[in-house]
């Protein structure tokens, strides 16, 4: 793999443009000069330049970002920038050195994003690891979710392993397929498919007192076998188990029915008359896609959704900044940088409470309030010439309450086409031949498509994790679930969540990084446990419960937390478990090794 990044100067705003930062005048002056040293490398065939010492790398990041970096930030964004390869990011130990004689496996569920992560730090480390993935191949969501229009929505120089950076992306926004692709080529090059069981679920985990291991029953192509481990390590995700809507008669609709999370294929949908339950990010994804197949399609939306503007959503990567990326040296590296500091704290301004604006369902601050005029005005761009369609697509809730569509136009050209039906009526029940709103208007379709996500609140699900005392997690989390940092349980030792509780973000930062964060935390766990001889690993309940509060305090002055718009954010109890209220620098921060004082430690 390949190192991939940019060097300009950026203006932080709330589109989702992905080309190089618009330039002020004075950048227009300094672009002649960056011009003429371009031409000069090209022409004069110059050698690779000396890395930059630390002064000269604190000037260079401060012009990139446009404002001096603060001495807080400079060693997280030394490791981002990575001019040094992964050196950094690396485990700075090995179980050769630490507990050469103590025999020690780690068992990881899940072989996506966040599993192949924690193998390859693991592997780095030296420690023996086994990784179970249910699926017949590795990639996680990327492998499972095949539905027409499928891509990321995080800009993929930035969408990437720090240690496998990938500068030759073929577009901003890389479909399902090329990220599937990256993902295997990264598990195959990195030497970790000899260590993944495919086609191998995890049914339950029972931790065993008295060998202080984990008693995993897996069930395989071979049928159902036990195997014990020393730690846990659970990635299997939060957007993995697709989520139904509770509406009558669902189980009566006679033609073919499916989720986009399980797309089925082999159902043709050219010239059929085809209804979509759901506008989400999914939705908005794959409805653009089918609407030129079909005869007719109605799409059922509830809750319209703030668009951000995105040009370059569907655009492949220019020629010429290919060129830039792929030949000048450390350009890949400085352009990732500058993605990875804009979205450092991104929106997270515009999503936060102030108590003295005062809050509403329109705005929660002024800033939330410039930002729906803002995103209204993409609407009004959009579909201003048809006051219906505007009308309906206009959300009634403050922006970044709900997860955001990225959009270039497509949402509100494909709803005028005639033979398409935007429907904002609720859903009354869906009978054998359609979808019935509480109008009384039966929608007839001749197929039916969920876009209604996931059950994101379900962490785990279906596997079973029982703890100290046969205490079941399911059981203990009620619902409601929680961990201390995300990762670790009270009363589940050696046992880690990758992509847990309040680890997901909304408006900032990439998900990749968070769960290179995460695991970085899991395995120096790992090497307090060997460096010190203990069995096992757990937080303190008192230390556990404090974090969770601060968490929910902050959560409850975000958009997501104040709304009582309906959103995935939010579990059964109406507490906001998943996502993360705070800067991506404050989450390196807290993971950057455990404290053996919050920990119980045996």
């Amino acid at each position: 793999m390949t190192n991939g990044v940019s060097a300009h100067g950026a203006r932080r705003g709330i589109t989702g443009v992905t080309a190089p930062p618009l330039l002020s005048a004075l950048n227009i002056v300094s672009l002649g000069a960056e011009i003429s040293a371009l031409r000069r490398f090209r022409d004069e065939r110059r050698g690779v330049p000396a890395r930059p010492t630390e002064s000269d790398l604190r000037t260079i990041m401060s012009y990139s970002v446009g404002s001096l970096v603060s001495d807080r930030y400079l060693p997280l964004l030394r490791e981002e920038l990575a001019l040094e390869g992964d050196h950094l990011r690396a485990p700075q130990w090995s179980k050769s050195a630490v507990a050469p004689d103590r025999a020690f496996v780690v068992a990881i569920v899940g072989a996506g994003m966040s599993g192949i992560a924690a193998a390859h730090r693991l592997q780095q480390a030296g420690v023996d690891y086994v990784v179970f993935e249910k699926n017949d191949d590795v990639g996680g969501t990327w492998y499972e979710n095949s539905y027409p229009g499928c891509r990321v929505d995080v800009q993929n120089h930035m969408y990437s392993y720090s240690f496998a950076q990938k500068h030759d992306w073929p577009n901003y926004f890389s479909p399902r397929h090329v990220l599937h692709d990256y993902f295997r080529q990264c598990a195959h090059e990195f030497g970790l498919l000899t260590h993944v069981q495919l086609r191998s679920e995890v049914v339950s985990a029972t931790w065993q007192e008295s060998s202080a291991t984990w008693e995993l029953v897996v069930r395989g192509p071979d049928g159902v076998r036990t195997v014990h481990v020393n730690a846990l390590m659970s990635a299997v995700g939060q957007l993995n188990r697709p989520k139904f809507p509770d509406i009558a008669g669902r189980e009566s609709f006679a033609g073919p029915s499916f989720h986009s999370a399980e797309w089925d294929h082999s159902v043709p949908l050219a010239g059929r008359r085809v209804a979509v339950i759901g506008t989400g990010a999914s939705a908005c994804q794959f409805i653009p896609e089918i609407a030129a197949q079909v005869d007719e399609l109605v799409v059922f939306q509830r809750t319209a959704p703030w668009l951000i503007p995105a040009p370059r959503i569907h655009d492949s990567v220019d020629p010429g900044f290919g060129w830039l990326l792929g030949h000048v040296p450390f350009y890949a590296q400085w352009y990732r940088f500058w993605l990875f500091w804009r979205g450092a704290e991104g929106m997270l301004p515009a999503a936060t409470v102030d108590l003295a604006y005062p809050p509403t369902e329109r705005a929660v601050s002024a800033l939330n309030d410039e930002t729906r005029k803002l995103l209204t005005a993409w609407l009004e761009m959009t579909a201003g010439d048809d006051p219906e369609l505007l009308a309906k697509i206009t959300p009634n809730y403050p922006p970044l309450s709900k997860r955001f569509v990225l959009d270039n136009g497509v949402w509100a050209a494909t709803l005028k086409q005639p033979h398409v039906t935007l429907v904002s009526t609720a859903i009354d029940r869906i009978e054998t031949d359609g979808v019935r709103t509480r109008d009384g208007v039966l929608h007839e379709a001749d197929v039916l498509i969920y876009g209604t996500g996931f059950q994101a609140s379900r962490f785990l699900t279906p596997m079973k994790v029982v703890g100290r005392g046969g205490v079941d997690l399911h059981e203990q989390w009620s619902g409601d679930a929680r961990a201390y940092l995300g990762i670790v349980v009270p009363g589940f030792p050696n046992f880690f969540c990758l992509y847990g509780p309040n680890t997901n973000i909304v408006v900032n930062g990439s998900i990749i990084y968070f769960s290179e964060c995460e695991v970085h935390y899991a395995v120096e766990c790992v090497r307090l446990l060997l460096e010190k001889g203990y069995g096992s690993l757990e937080p303190q309940r008192d230390v556990h419960d404090a974090y969770n509060a601060k968490i929910d305090e902050a959560n409850r002055l975000r958009t997501w937390g104040f709304s009582k718009v309906s959103s995935w954010y939010k579990n059964e109890t109406g507490r906001t478990a998943q996502n993360w209220p705070f800067t991506v620098l404050e989450f390196w921060e807290q993971t950057r090794a455990p404290n053996p004082d919050d920990y119980v430690l045996v």
